[in-house]
């Protein structure tokens, strides 16, 4: 079976007139941000942070290149402390007419903070990218990738156009972002399988296996992964780390990446933002989250609050 005879999945999207798929290539700029929010004291690990600063001083420039070469824009999501850190960095992918976007402040730890605290995460996140190159996002992805039940009403409060945390999907939704609330956002999600995260990321006593994979496997792996996506008209989200798919083989793959997949016929390679805002323009259908609650486990089954539903709403002016 060729992956030509997947019928389309079932989602309320479709693409620009010629185009019968979209890709992204995105990259977390998380330098120094996500080893000290792990553990603060690994400041004084000098070769640590060295592994980490690779990131914005040897990685992003190289991957602009890239970037510039195959012709296509990104979207960076930068932490709140790297932009602080890096501005001239920040300032370059701007400069380079790539996006960026928000991912924390500190990539901080996500789960179960309650909205106060997320709040102020975001807006010094918010003020940081100001401040170091101008930037207002309109696309949020949560640190872990780690979304919260409020952190929606929170990136509504603040103009977000879309959210890249969740992971129930293989093209952009818009979704309520509370029950009763008539505001949505747009999703567009992400998966594991294509993070190169899982696939390369170790460090001594911080993360990793020991098993640092071979970047001939990867580009095969996310080659079937664009290529199923390309068939069945969906979106394939590719998140990449400088620190880590920056390394010179590990960006040779990337690029004989980028390649393929432009190679495609009607694959639309653009910004997160570029997909969110045809979203929101073309796609009707609204989502809301049902939460689980498991009320006397397991003398009593799971309940849904509120019971999943779809439901349609006009399109954004201009469609």
């Amino acid at each position: 079976m060729t992956l030509e005879a997947f019928p389309d999945a079932a989602h309320p999207i479709t693409w620009p007139e010629g185009k019968r798929a979209a890709a992204s290539f995105t990259f977390d700029v998380d330098a120094e941000s996500c080893t000290i929010a792990h553990d603060p004291k690994s400041t004084s690990r000098m070769s640590l942070m060295t592994h980490q600063s690779y990131g914005p001083k040897v990685a992003v420039p190289r991957l602009l290149q890239i970037l510039q070469r195959q012709d296509i824009r990104a979207t960076f999501f930068v932490p709140g402390f790297t932009a602080e850190c890096y501005p001239d960095t920040v300032r370059r992918i701007v400069d380079a007419g790539h996006e960026v976007a928000h991912h924390g402040y500190l990539h901080e730890p996500m789960q179960g903070i309650d909205a106060e605290t997320e709040a102020r995460y975001i807006d010094r996140g918010l003020e940081a990218l100001a401040k170091a190159a101008g930037v207002e996002p309109v696309g949020y992805r949560a640190p872990w990738w780690e979304l919260n039940w409020h952190s929606a009403g929170l990136l509504a409060d603040r103009g977000f156009l879309y959210d890249s945390s969740l992971l129930d999907g293989d093209a952009p939704y818009r979704f309520t972002v509370a029950p009763g609330d008539t505001r949505d956002i747009v999703e567009i999600p992400v998966d594991w399988a294509l993070d190169d995260w899982e696939q390369y990321a170790f460090y001594p006593g911080v993360t990793g296996s020991g098993v640092i994979e071979s970047p001939a496997k990867v580009l095969e792996m996310w080659t079937l992964e664009a290529e199923a996506h390309h068939a069945q008209g969906s979106c394939f989200v590719l998140t990449n780390h400088p620190f880590i798919s920056g390394r010179p083989s590990k960006a040779v793959a990337l690029e004989r990446l980028i390649e393929r997949v432009k190679a495609m016929d009607g694959m639309w390679v653009t910004t997160m933002e570029d997909i969110a805002e045809h979203t929101r323009r073309t796609v009707q259908e609204v989502h809301t989250h049902a939460r689980i609650e498991v009320l006397a486990f397991p003398d009593t089954g799971a309940r849904f609050t509120p019971p999943a539903v779809r439901e349609s709403r006009p399109a954004a002016a201009g469609s």
